[in-house]
């Protein structure tokens, strides 16, 4: 079989596929693979494998069938393969998507703030600007991680590692995902209940739910102010999840309230955003996701990937018509 890597960017292919990603596509496909950072490139049209990542070009089936008439899998070295990935499975192209390391980054990244949040770090780190004692007094407030509820909505790939990591936690694990079966909610000893309970009850609130049409707004403003005091908000997920007006007011209604958002409706503009001039907000830039050196595991992944189908073995990384109905 023969390889290539097809991305937007050669910086970024390799990135993921790094010099020692590389040396072992090499080893795997005994010869020179072609690096091409353009979607017409002619040595695409022998390629049957296909390695890619951040910045896939989007094809048509006629352009599929055009430029890259004898490809058979695509493994792409990233998270969401919605942008592109139909034209490819219709043709019957199989197609493999690292997301679930990619998920794995964002996982540790959430459990670390959770952990953070129910010690009210993030004010509590902000109040040592006044003193120190300003800061401990602020710091009685929160409960620490023992005999608390998380509340995690969503627990498809990324919810179902936060809820995995939050065994080892004394907390309570409140889930909502419609498509959860019972089943995998009691392996994962979570209780899958509304968003409602959850706003109201948890200590901490943790979005995980795809980026889909349907989940648009999905958080809405009576759910946001009715969290406890001293609680906090996490998003990881998308901003479009919710309206940032119903967030701003709740945190301005009840300033022991925090937010730790990682993503918003408009990231190009944060600075401009009143959400940014809250000091119980805490917005980072989309870092939650696969970071440094952290995007070269994504590149493995799909190599092994590759390996388990070469071999006619199955994989957990594989992506159906039917999976992009429900996966971010």
């Amino acid at each position: 079989m023969k390889a290539a890597l097809l991305g937007g960017s050669d910086v970024m292919l390799h990135r993921v596929y790094s010099e020692k990603n590389f040396a072992a596509l090499e080893a795997l496909f005994e010869g020179e693979i072609p690096v091409c950072t353009d979607s017409h490139d002619g040595r695409l049209k022998d390629a049957e494998i296909l390695f890619s990542t951040w910045g896939m070009p989007e094809y048509t089936e006629a352009e599929i069938a055009e430029y890259l008439p004898r490809v058979k899998a695509l493994f792409y070295g990233a998270g969401s393969v919605q942008k592109f990935a139909r034209p490819f499975l219709n043709r019957g192209v199989r197609l493999f998507s690292a997301w679930r390391a990619n998920g794995l980054a964002v996982a540790q990244y959430t459990y670390a703030q959770i952990l953070l949040a129910l010690k009210g770090y993030f004010p509590v780190q902000r109040r040592m600007s006044e003193s120190r004692a300003a800061a401990a007094e602020l710091g009685r407030n929160y409960p620490g991680a023992y005999d608390v509820k998380v509340g995690l909505l969503g627990c498809g790939a990324i919810g179902s590692l936060v809820a995995e990591q939050l065994k080892q936690a004394d907390a309570e694990v409140l889930v909502f995902d419609p498509f959860l079966p019972d089943a995998r909610a009691e392996a994962l000893h979570v209780r899958k209940t509304t968003m409602e309970e959850i706003f109201e009850s948890c200590d901490v609130v943790s979005n995980h739910l795809a980026n889909l049409p349907t989940t648009v707004g999905i958080i809405r403003r009576a759910h946001l102010l009715s969290m406890k005091p001293y609680s906090t908000f996490i998003n990881t997920g998308r901003g479009a999840q919710l309206d940032e007006k119903d967030l701003y007011d709740m945190l301005t209604r009840d300033e022991t309230r925090t937010a730790l958002l990682d993503v918003l409706t408009d990231e190009r503009h944060t600075d401009e955003n009143p959400l940014a001039k809250l000091t119980n907000c805490f917005i980072t830039p989309h870092i939650a996701g696969a970071l440094g050196l952290e995007v070269r595991r994504m590149g493995r992944y799909m190599i092994e990937a590759f390996e388990q189908y070469r071999d006619g073995q199955p994989t957990d990384c594989e992506v159906s018509l039917k999976m992009l109905e429900t996966m971010a």
